[in-house]
């Protein structure tokens, strides 16, 4: 699949110590460094019924930065994003359109590239479908089929929470509460027949008007899961720089925070069951995105489109800005004002970068960089930008605007 166009990067001045990255684990809730390299990152992409909204891009965003961050201090990255182009909010809303659910899926990826090319995300090394990556998820199914741990249903086959040890009793929340948002979230905690509420489903057998693939398994299509556990180990665990002596299959895994339960923790489980070790190092979990109130959402048609937008003549660095400009754990309330407040501040950065003589610019870059570090604090990070251009402003002079400029668009991807 293709991604995006790359994206620049100006050089790092690494003549002083780079700060290592840590970052808070949405299971542990514990601060983790990244001391293993090279990174291998996995972040959870688009089912593509729909372009752009803004939760999308709050998330990517922040790998985004996370990812800067890595390469600028000199690390190896190694980064994978997957498409789901075969899942069932595709199929209903390509029916309820009356649209090939293929032309509908091939029509979102491309305003998705064009989206995170105008916000300059680095575009992730391996770029796949599932659709594309078919044979490679059929035989990962395969792999943990052999393991034992899977069974029979009317021909759709579930993977057995029961014989993974600690899987039902290290979940993140209770186990009623487990079960209700495993339904919510495309799980079938009530099917009868099933050993447990929670068995996930690895791969469901031919449904009739469905589209489905050969397997030696039967006719069918793959669970949500297996899909992303298989894309993730067979782009990241099987390149030869990747450390097989490591305790995790991979250092990252993330996404937006309603993937914490039960997709994420599934995965982890799935992937555990075939290699035998920990999934990933750090689970980082960004928060929702909320628009007078409400969790952006398809169901209840209150989604902000970057695209949108785009057209109304926001430009992708304000849009950006207004979006990283925030704790990334947390949920955000949008207002349109905020996209207002990054265009006045972009103006005053770009204005005070314009001046013959600027601030002393040194501490402020390392001020970038120690905020950065520290879970990713962004709003420091700006905070410090905007307080040297309160002093560039009342006229202090020894600084060079070029190397604050370049730090900008390193560290925050905003090019000015």
């Amino acid at each position: 699949m293709r991604s995006w166009p790359s994206v620049y990067l100006p050089p790092s001045d690494n003549s002083t110590a780079h700060p290592l990255l840590c970052l808070t684990d949405s299971y542990s809730n514990k601060k983790e460094e990244f001391t293993d390299f090279p990174v291998a990152s996995y972040v959870c992409g688009i089912t593509p019924y729909d372009a752009t909204h803004l939760g999308h891009a709050a998330t990517y965003l922040t790998f985004d930065l996370i990812h800067r961050f890595l390469i600028a201090s000199g690390r190896t990255l190694h980064y994978t994003q997957n498409i789901t182009d075969i899942d069932e909010p595709l199929l209903e809303r390509a029916k309820r359109d009356d649209q090939n659910w293929e032309d509908l899926a091939t029509s979102q990826i491309e305003l998705f590239r064009e989206d995170m090319t105008e916000l300059r995300v680095l575009p992730p090394n391996s770029y796949l479908g599932v659709v594309e990556s078919m044979s490679t998820v059929i035989n990962y199914i395969k792999a943990l089929i052999d393991t034992g741990k899977t069974y029979d249903l009317q021909g759709d086959i579930y993977l057995d929470l029961r014989a993974i040890q600690g899987a039902l009793e290290e979940l993140p929340i209770s186990i009623n509460e487990a079960i209700d948002i495993f339904a919510e979230r495309g799980g079938d905690p009530g099917r009868a027949g099933k050993r447990h509420p929670l068995d996930t489903l690895i791969w469901s057998a031919e449904r009739p008007g469905e589209p489905s693939w050969e397997s030696p398994f039967g006719n069918g299509r793959p669970g949500w899961h297996i899909e992303c556990v298989a894309i993730a180990l067979q782009t990241l665990t099987a390149q030869s720089w990747s450390d097989k002596e490591s305790s995790t299959s991979i250092s990252l895994q993330g996404g937006g925070s309603d993937l914490r339960f039960p997709h994420h923790y599934m995965t982890s489980v799935q992937a555990r069951a075939i290699t035998k070790k920990a999934f990933a190092k750090i689970y980082l979990h960004t928060g929702m995105i909320a628009w007078q109130g409400e969790k952006m959402s398809k169901s209840l048609g209150n989604l902000v489109f970057v695209s949108k937008l785009r057209e109304e003549g926001w430009s992708g660095n304000e849009i950006r800005f207004a979006l990283i400009n925030r704790d990334y754990r947390a949920d955000l309330n949008w207002e349109m004002r905020t996209l207002e407040e990054s265009r006045a501040n972009l103006h005053r950065i770009n204005s005070a970068l314009s001046r013959e003589e600027v601030a002393p610019t040194h501490n402020v870059v390392l001020k970038i960089r120690d905020s950065l570090s520290n879970d990713l604090n962004v709003q420091g990070a700006i905070a410090s930008v905007l307080d040297w251009c309160n002093q560039t402003e009342l006229g202090a002079k020894g600084g060079n605007a070029g190397e604050l400029s370049r730090v900008l668009d390193l560290y925050l991807g905003i090019a000015l």
